[in-house]
């Protein structure tokens, strides 16, 4: 029997239930008309229709007054408004990982980029979102590019910018950052091959080309291409034809959210997607204990001590906190064992609005009027090519292919403003 947890607030106004199931692979809510139940509804009939295929036999009310806090942290869990993505420097003529990760001098168009990427913050002391670099002792070094995007904090794992290692061809320190990022930016002073390949990586899962060129005026521009590995799903904005962009706060805002959309839904490649289901489960079942142990609490019911010890001390929030730190530590260490397996080889900008960004799961309302637990079980607990071709090429930017799917990229003003639920879609990209 799986454990999932449901909750059922009832809209007096519209006589509706707006029914909320989740379980280890996700959460499916709707709004269930009172007449379509029976005289007496129940949470198992509500389920079954919210879920033909469910496995539910009974369900038992939750009786403790902050229920809905537990509830509401477990929703939230997917949610992140902190973000960090590597920027890679390749100078004309590099084609492998030692060679770009050995970059010590930025030219000055790499500078003018990342003056516009972002703001040049230093490392130490400071209070934003550090993004794993090192703000006390300084061993990531001194300085690094952040910026504040619509909410979001965002920073950067420059290349240029991080400790470089006398001696060390594969650079560990760089690659520590970057190769634990999910989607880069690769940037280029002129017309260079980039392979996605060449830089080994469990986890980088999309790159973003920046490519600088100038008009026949002397205006800088940015050439753009993107490629991500086969199992990510295409997320927008979409690339212009030609996808050739101007230095301009639109361009900006256009990166930023590529960057955002990218990462959201890179979360659905099948490695993203079994360690989120994994977390999930844990946390769902840890949820569930605690919401069953506080109601027996609250029912004056005695307490058996394996519920305690299965419950662990300091409850959900605790629980909460080890399986998102063991997640961490997770991904750290899948990072260094790819290393081993692998030889050698704040100031807030102002933004526009009207580029929508890609939610990968909507959980949860703010509050919840009544919950029920359904008991279950605790879950259970080579170097090769995932890009094979797809927007990949061994040529040249100009040769990685924009593969357009779904609706193009319009103009800002057509788009609606983004709101905190609001449904968002994922537009086709390159």
């Amino acid at each position: 029997m799986q454990t999932s947890v449901a909750s059922a607030p009832f809209n007096t106004n519209s006589n509706v239930f707006l029914f909320y199931f989740r379980t280890r692979t996700g959460t499916k809510h709707d709004l269930i008309p009172i007449s379509c139940l029976n005289e007496f509804p129940n949470a198992v009939q509500m389920a079954k229709l919210l879920c033909e295929d469910v496995n539910v036999e009974r369900f038992f009310p939750v009786l403790y007054p902050k229920a809905s806090q537990l509830i509401v942290a477990f929703d939230e869990h997917v949610i992140s408004n902190n973000f960090k993505f590597g920027v890679i420097y390749q100078k004309p003529g590099q084609t492998t990982e030692e060679e770009v990760f050995s970059n010590t001098e930025e030219s000055l168009g790499f500078l003018e980029f990342l003056d516009f990427l972002g703001d040049k913050i230093q490392l130490q002391d400071f209070r934003g979102f550090r993004g794993g670099l090192d703000v006390i002792r300084g061993q990531t070094g001194t300085e690094s590019v952040y910026t504040n995007f619509r909410g979001k904090e965002i920073m950067f794992h420059v290349s240029t910018k991080l400790p470089f290692a006398e001696g060390d061809s594969q650079q560990l320190q760089r690659k520590r950052h970057i190769g634990n990022d999910i989607v880069a930016i690769i940037f280029q002073d002129e017309s260079t091959p980039f392979v996605p390949d060449m830089i080994a990586s469990n986890f980088l899962h999309a790159y973003v080309v920046v490519q600088l060129t100038h008009s026949s005026s002397g205006e800088t521009l940015y050439k753009v291409s993107v490629t991500a590995r086969d199992d990510v799903p295409f997320f927008g904005p979409s690339l212009p034809n030609p996808a050739i962009f101007r230095k301009s706060a639109e361009f900006r805002e256009f990166l930023l959210v590529k960057l955002i959309n990218a990462e959201y839904s890179c979360y659905r490649a099948e490695k993203f997607a079994k360690l989120k289901e994994r977390t999930r489960s844990a946390l769902l079942e840890s949820l569930f204990e605690e919401l069953q142990l506080r109601s027996r609490c609250m029912m004056g019911l005695p307490i058996e001590e394996d519920d305690k010890t299965e419950n662990g001390s300091g409850g959900f929030f605790e629980n909460f906190k080890r399986v998102i730190r063991g997640r961490s530590q997770s991904l750290d260490t899948m990072g260094i064992s790819v290393r081993k397996q692998q030889p050698a080889t704040m100031p807030s900008r102002p933004t526009t609005a009207g580029l929508a960004l890609s939610q990968s799961v909507a959980e949860g309302p703010k509050a919840i009027a009544a919950s029920f637990a359904l008991p279950g079980r605790s879950p259970s607990r080579t170097r090769t090519s995932r890009f094979h071709g797809r927007r990949s090429s061994a040529i040249g930017i100009e040769n990685i292919q924009e593969e357009k799917r779904y609706e193009l990229w319009e103009d800002k003003k057509s788009r609606e403003k983004i709101g905190g639920d609001e449904k968002r879609k994922i537009e086709g990209h390159g």
